[in-house]
Formats: C-alpha cells, structure tokens, sequence
C-alpha cells in the first residue's frame, strides 16, 4: 500500500509542476526534476527507497536512445561531416579536456573529473532542438551548427555510459584492460545486432504490419528494444548502447516514423519519471548553502562551452555571427547530463554533494536556455556588429521597389503559390513570405517577390511593407501558426484586411477574435466545391446553387460546423472545446418538453440549436417559434458536446 501512495504522490506533484512549467513557456524536463526534488528524501521525503523506481526510469533512458538511434542516420551524418567533426566532435573533446583539468585542480579524483567533464561538455539535445523547430531557426545556419554539434553530442554519450561503470571498478591497470575487453565485447554485440538488424528484423516487422493490428506493432517495438537492450546488459555494457544500436537498424526501415510514434508515449512518461528520480537525488538547502558554488559553476561552464564552440565554428569556416548564435544556443547542459549524474551516482563515481551541486547548475542552465536561444540571433548581432544579413540566408530583403496597396501572402506552398498566381493575372502586386530556403530560393530566380524568413517576426512583417498592404493571406494549414500571425499583424496594422486558410473550422473562433477578417476553412470549402457539383450534376438552376453557397459563407458554414461523431473524432481536450456535434435525441412519453412550444425552451440562450424535428415519417427543417413538441419526436441539436448534453437534460427533465 505503501508503494501506491508513493506513486500518487510523484504523480501529483509532476501533473501539477508540469502544468505550471509549460504555463510558464520552461521546458518540461525541469518540471520533472523539481517535482522529484519534492517528493525525494530532501523535500517532503514521500518516497521511500527510490531504487525500485530507478529501474523504470532506466527504461526511460532505453526508450530514448532507441529513438534517437531511429533519428540517427548514417547519410545525415555524412552530409554534415565537414560540421559534424570539425565542430561537434573537437567540442567534445577540448570542453571535456578543460574541464576535466579544471576539476584536477580543484583537488578531485581522476575518475570523478572525468565524469564531471563529460557531462558538462554535453549540451540539451531535447530542448535546442524544439526551440530551433518552434522559431523557425533550424533552417538557418546557426541552426545546421547546432544540430550538427547536438548530433556527435548525441553518439559520444554512448562511449560514455560504458565508461562511467568501469570507472567504479578502481585502479587504473585494470582499468585499461576493463576498457579494451568492453571494445571487444562492443565490436561482438554490434556486430550481433547490425546482423540481426540487416536480415531478421525487416522480415519480422513485415510480418506484424500485414496482421494489422496496432497493438501487436506496439508489442513487437518493444520487445525489439528491450530485447537488445537486455543483450547489451547481458555483455557487460549498457543498455541504452543495445536500445541505441535497435533505432539505428530500424531508422532505415520504411517504419521509422510508426516506430517512432509508437514508442513516444512509454518514453516520454518513462523518461518523466527517470528525470523525477534524478531530481530526488537534489538537495535543494544547496541553493541557499553554496549559491556562489552554484553560480560559478553555471557562469563557468555556460561560458568556456560558449567561446569553445565559437572558436571551433569560425575555425571551421563559419561566419563570426553565426558562430556565435549557435555557441549561446548550445551552453546549456543537456538531459544526458543528467543520465549520467545519475549513473555515476550509483556507482559512487560522484559523492551526494557533487551530485546535487551539478543537478542545481544544470536546472539553472535549462531554465535560461529558451531565453537564450530566443536572443542568441540579436546577441550575435550586437558582438560581431554585423546586422547585415548574410548570403546564404536570403535574408528578408525584397526587391527595391517598394510595394504598396499590395497583397502579403504568409507561406508559399502550394496554396500561396496559387494565390499568387491568380493576383498576378490581374496585374495585383504581391509580397510572399517563407522559411523554406529551397522554395524562396527557386522561386526568386523565376523572378517571384518572395521575403526568406518567419512571418512571426514583426521584423520580417516590415519588410514586407505590411503598413501598407491591403490583404494579408495567411495560408498555413496549422491553427496554431496561423494564430501567432494574425496576432502579430494586427500588433502593427489595425486596418489591414486578413484572410486565414485553416484545414477544418476548429479554430474558427479563435482566429475571429484574434482579428481575422475572414477564415477559410479546407475542409468545408471542399464540401461546397462538391455540393456545388452535385447540385449542379442533379439539375438544380447555377443561380440558385450560387446563392445558396453564398448564403453558407454569409452565415461563416453555419449548417457545416455540426456533424455527428464517429469513433476516428478527435476527442481531445483542446478538440472537444471547438468542435460542434450534431445529436438527435427522442423525447420519451414524459420528457418535461412535450407540449411546449419551440419558443418556450429558449435553447438560444443555451447556445444550442434545433436544426431539424421529425415527427414519423415527417422531417421538419423551417420550424417557427410556435412549433408544439410532441412525445416521440426525435430532435436533432447542434452545439458544442458539453451544451448539446445540457440541452438534452433540459428537454428531458426541464431546467
């Protein structure tokens, strides 16, 4: 009982300090790890032994590997080598030298400031990565640096998890000896599972896809991934080196990305709880112990990390700005930083106090870390002086004339390609904006007017002379982007018109308040187009079929948002909020609104609405507030599911 107690009570404080942390915009491994500081021996100590949840937690590091194993392509690799080993690997090696040397000095043992080094020398491959995809700034070369640092990053945790147990083991004679009988056994057990890899696994995964069945897929993902984590174990080695070399085999398949879907709810709640048993080992009296300890350490190594990797990126050709924006981007510690306090932990390569004092510098360089990356451009700027923008990001620089009472075209895929061809027909001037560098590329030889950039920034929004625009379409499929634009557009014009293409009318609403002036749902436009010809087709007059259309658009698809759910509709939180169902109901011989007329339930105050009564064989859609309901009329309610439910109860029992 004991034990279940102790789960609700790490459950409730990550559920809580999670939620807090994202309101917050930090990311959600820090949220973990002081929940764990909570519940553990130094907060209000709810757990008991934390060993028998470090081997679930284990499994967590197991399923991350795995799928940064999945991730980790040998072609990727290749085509980033000249970055890949002239930055990432030299950074490695000097941060981890240097700060190896550093913790000499400070009177450590040898094996303990080789661990010190290397987990200060890694950076945060989760949260880098996110940030970069969330601003648009993977694209660019700051972005390529820091992904091709992240990449070797992420291959030289694996030599250095076999180490740190053998590190326990003492003398350094056996040492040697230790580390070359673990290459040999390394070499065996790769070779064992690449061949595993090449000519047992496809046949396998072939064979559960045809079943059909996800749950079997599912079984079969993880069986394949402990199975060789469990073979590395076996040999010696760790087990995250087995889950990391199954990724690297399947990252080939053509199941990469199932795999991968797949995996991620076990290892994201499996890797909550490892980062929540990591935390419990922090003892946060340090903070008000040792904060100059602390802060030293943080601005220590956040600052040999930052002129390392700026040394190492000019050395290897890069400009001095983008050196430097990847080196602020890159300071941090990274979640393997902790997997490997952790290891070392347990095997007492790091006494308690170590421990503890490198999980606080570490939280405290997560936390900076979005802030970081998110100025990193402007700080680089401001060092090097060098606000111009360079060659190879087509920066937003349009082309001389000016263009005013013209279109702004948010995104040049397919749709604002179509978009702009039609205005360039009837001789309309138009501005496109987009973060693709091929796409802007190829389409300013062919002589378009096309901005390279994100139409979040209100920089880029300028340059599109936006101040003096008469449209801005904004063409993205996703709600969410969408939402930033328009926000964003209206912050610096309250005039302009805007029209937003979204893919269904989930955020419908959402995008009106914000200040769109029309919202283009795919979806329900591709339901007229067809209902347009099916009309058409059925013999029904054009001029009537033209109004009728117009009428939906006029009411915003009013009779298109309701429709009845089926088992594949997204019932999620966010989803159910926005949807509008469709629902027929029976009132029973005593439901409380037989007799009552349409008028006396007053349902649009209930923001509900009857869109039809049947009554036997009789279907009723133009009813007038005088309609009498009768027992056994089914009627059919639109509305959002909550107020539908409502609604239904009122019909039945009365308010």
């Amino acid at each position: 009982m004991g034990h279940f107690f102790e789960i609700i009570a790490i459950l409730v404080a990550a559920v809580v300090t999670v939620w807090l942390f994202r309101r917050l915009n930090l990311p959600t491994i820090l949220a973990y790890l002081v929940a764990g500081t909570l519940v553990g021996e130094h907060g209000f100590s709810v757990t008991g032994q934390s060993l028998d949840y470090e081997h679930f937690a284990e499994l967590g590091i197991v399923f991350l590997l795995f799928t940064l194993g999945l991730e980790f392509s040998l072609p990727k690799l290749m085509a980033m080598r000249h970055l890949v080993m002239g930055v990432g690997s030299k950074q490695v090696i000097i941060s981890l030298a240097i700060f190896f040397i550093i913790a000499l000095s400070l009177g450590l043992s040898i094996e303990t400031s080789l661990v010190i080094g290397g987990i200060l020398a890694l950076s945060s491959t989760a949260i880098v990565i996110k940030q970069l995809n969330e601003s648009g700034s993977i694209k660019r070369k700051s972005g390529q640096i820091s992904v091709a640092v992240l990449l070797f990053q992420d291959i030289a945790v694996v030599p250095l998890l076999i180490i740190i147990p053998l590190l326990a083991d003492g003398n350094d004679g056996s040492m040697l000896v230790a580390l070359l009988m673990a290459l040999l056994k390394g070499v065996f057990v790769i070779g064992l599972l690449l061949a595993v890899g090449k000519w047992i696994l496809p046949g396998l995964f072939n064979q559960v896809a045809q079943v059909r069945t996800d749950e079997l897929f599912v079984l079969t993902t993880l069986f394949v991934t402990l199975f060789a984590a469990g073979l590395t174990q076996f040999f010696g080695l760790s087990m995250a080196l087995g889950a990391f070399l199954a990724g690297m085999m399947l990252g080939e398949s053509q199941y990469k990305y199932q795999l991968e879907a797949d995996i991620r709810p076990f290892r994201d709640i499996l890797l909550g709880l490892f980062f929540v048993t990591v935390g419990m080992k922090l003892d946060p009296v340090l903070f008000f112990t040792q904060p100059l300890t602390i802060l030293l350490l943080v601005v220590g190594f956040m600052l040999i990390k930052i002129l390392v990797i700026r040394y190492l990126a000019v050395k290897a050709g890069e400009s001095t700005k983008d050196a430097w924006a990847s080196a602020f981007m890159l300071a941090q510690m990274g979640e393997f930083g902790f997997v490997l306090i952790s290891l070392a932990a347990s095997v007492n390569v790091l006494s308690p106090e170590h421990t503890s004092i490198l999980l606080g510098s570490g939280i405290i360089s997560m936390a900076i870390t979005p802030f970081m990356i998110k100025n990193s451009r402007k700080w680089s700027v401001a060092i090097t002086y060098d606000s111009a923008p360079s060659e190879d990001e087509l920066q937003h620089q349009v082309s001389a004339k000016k263009v005013h009472n013209h279109v702004v075209i948010c995104g040049f895929g397919r749709v604002g390609q179509t978009v702009s061809r039609f205005l360039k027909q009837e001789n309309i001037a138009f501005v496109a904006i987009d973060i693709d560098p091929v796409r802007v590329n190829e389409s300013r030889e062919a002589g378009e007017n096309v901005i390279f950039g994100s139409a979040r920034q209100s920089e880029i929004l300028h340059a599109a002379n936006l101040e003096q625009a008469k449209l801005v379409v904004i063409s993205y499929g996703a709600a969410e982007q969408s939402l930033d634009v328009v926000q964003k557009v209206r912050s610096i014009s309250d005039d302009v018109q805007i029209l937003v293409r979204t893919r269904n009318d989930d955020a419908l609403v959402l995008l009106k308040e914000a200040g769109a002036n029309e919202v283009v749902p795919e979806s329900l436009e591709g339901s007229l187009m067809l209902v347009s010809q099916v009309l058409n087709l059925s013999g029904v007059p054009f001029s009537r079929i033209v109004r009728r259309i117009q009428m939906e658009r006029k009411s915003h698809y009013h009779r298109l948002h309701g429709f009845y759910p089926g088992v594949d509709t997204n019932m999620s939180a966010e989803a159910i909020e926005r949807l509008e169902f469709v629902h027929a109901t029976l009132l029973p011989d005593d439901a409380w609104a037989n007799g009552k007329m349409v008028n006396d339930l007053d349902l649009a105050n209930r923001r509900v609405e009857i869109l039809a009564i049947r009554r036997g064989n009789d279907e009723f859609t133009e009813i007038d507030a005088e309609f009498v309901l009768k027992a056994q009329d089914t009627i059919v309610l639109q509305g959002k599911p909550r107020r539908v439910e409502r609604a239904e109860r009122f019909l039945h029992e009365g308010a």
